[in-house]
């Protein structure tokens, strides 16, 4: 069984992320998937993708 953190990752890896190194909280390719995993869930806004990431959040 394909774990699903290599599966989509790998994908995602390699791209570029233009972002300012000191400002970045969180990887790019996590925001990839967070916002690929919450669309597939149903979000239909960047409120939802939002909310679907603050749901999944571990404490």
């Amino acid at each position: 069984m394909i774990s699903e953190k290599s599966y989509l990752w790998k994908h995602f890896e390699n791209i570029e992320d233009p972002r300012t190194s000191y400002l970045i909280e969180h990887k790019l390719v996590d925001i990839v998937a967070l916002i690929i995993l919450s669309v597939i869930c149903g979000a239909d806004s960047w409120v939802e993708i939002e909310e679907y990431g603050k749901s999944k959040q571990l404490s």
